[in-house]
């Protein structure tokens, strides 16, 4: 079976983001993230972290030669680590909610999120993404996400044999997201079922503070084991914080209970098909 053969620290970056100040946050989130240099492998970020949520940012949008990829790209450098991430990037004429992947040496990937949330008019001003992301780093099959992502499973499902040969397409799934505080109970509830159900770590990275919406953010930040446990817990505070993922206890829980073996087979597009 095809697994990690080595562990991998995350570190979940819960911060209080500035309301429409792209510069201001990249200093913000610099200074936070600053200590981590050489101590981690991944450095997770919000969703929108140079702006918070807003619909009125995408006015603002920069475009992929912009000064936030060039921000990502010279912390991913400095720390020796994967930066992710999401912001509004104007692509084409258009305005995705676009999570950049940011390897040391520059490299990008991207995925441009999905679901688009109708209940905050987000599915009017954005164009939503076709296609669902997996990368690799340090032996890590990793599915990276954005908030409303989280409420829909059949996109978020882990299959076996699909996009690797007698191995589930992922092993550690990711989600960024600018999730309200009223509804917490169901970030807390959904980012555990998204773990047990596709057999692997979760990484759930929320802000904290209040938005120029009025709305307020617990945090909540979590690295979730495969049996829905958190083994790294953040409440209503800013802050920082490294956990190791365990490549071995991984393999262990997949060979000790091995329900990939048992599901069901479906196509969906923007996902790889058998």
């Amino acid at each position: 079976m095809n697994l990690p053969t080595q562990d991998l620290r995350i570190s979940l970056v819960q911060g209080d983001t500035l309301w429409h100040d792209p510069a201001g946050n990249r200093a913000h989130y610099a200074a936070l993230i600053a200590p981590l240099a050489g101590q981690t492998d991944l450095v997770i970020l919000p969703e929108t972290f140079t702006s918070g949520f807003s619909n009125d940012a995408g006015e603002q949008a920069e475009d992929m030669d912009g000064p936030s990829l060039a921000w990502m790209r010279e912390q991913a450098a400095l720390l020796e680590a994967v930066v992710t991430g999401s912001l509004q990037l104007r692509v084409d004429g258009q305005v995705y909610n676009r999570l950049l992947w940011v390897y040391p040496d520059g490299r990008i990937a991207h995925y441009d999120k999905r679901h688009l949330f109708r209940y905050g008019g987000e599915h009017q001003r954005y164009a939503a993404g076709s296609h669902r992301l997996s990368v690799e780093w340090k032996g890590w099959r990793i599915n990276p996400q954005v908030c409303y992502d989280l409420r829909f499973p059949v996109f978020c499902r882990n299959r076996y044999n699909v996009e690797r040969a007698d191995a589930l397409d992922f092993d550690l799934q990711i989600f960024v997201a600018n999730w309200p505080q009223q509804r917490a109970h169901a970030w807390n509830t959904l980012a555990r079922a998204r773990a047990i159900e596709n057999l692997c770590y979760v990484a759930v990275v929320n802000r904290v503070g209040t938005d120029g919406n009025k709305l307020s953010y617990a945090g909540d930040s979590a690295v979730i084991d495969f049996l829905g446990q958190a083994q790294l817990a953040l409440h209503g505070s800013e802050q920082v914080a490294t956990t190791t993922i365990s490549a071995a206890a991984l393999a262990a829980h997949r060979q000790r209970f091995p329900a990939m073996l048992d599901a069901d087979a479906f196509e969906l597009p923007g996902m790889a098909r058998p």
